[in-house]
C-alpha cells in the first residue's frame, strides 16, 4: 500500500517537497522511523503527525484512503 504525505512548513524544507510517499506503511510509527531514516534531520526535529485532521499520540494503523500530515511545531494565541 502507498500512502501520500503531506508536508507542511519547515518539514517540508528539509524533506524537499510538500508530499512524500511511503510504500508499505501499516502504522504511524513505521512511517516515523522512515522519515527519519530517509530524512536524518528531522530526528532532533519536533513534528506532529496527523491522520484524518486527528493528532496521533500514540502508534496508529494506517488504511488505504486515510489522510496522512506532518506538521511543524506551532504556537497561537
Amino acid at each position: 500500500m502507498s500512502i501520500t504525505i503531506k508536508i507542511f512548513g519547515q518539514l517540508a524544507e528539509i524533506v524537499g517537497s510538500n508530499e512524500w510517499h511511503v510504500q508499505d506503511a501499516s502504522d504511524t510509527n513505521f512511517i516515523k522511523e522512515r522519515l527519519i531514516s530517509d530524512f536524518p534531520k528531522l530526528k532532533n526535529f519536533p513534528f506532529v503527525i496527523v491522520v484524518n485532521k486527528k493528532f496521533v499520540n500514540q502508534n496508529q494503523k494506517i488504511q488505504t484512503g486515510d489522510v496522512v500530515a506532518l506538521l511543524p511545531p506551532f504556537a497561537g494565541g
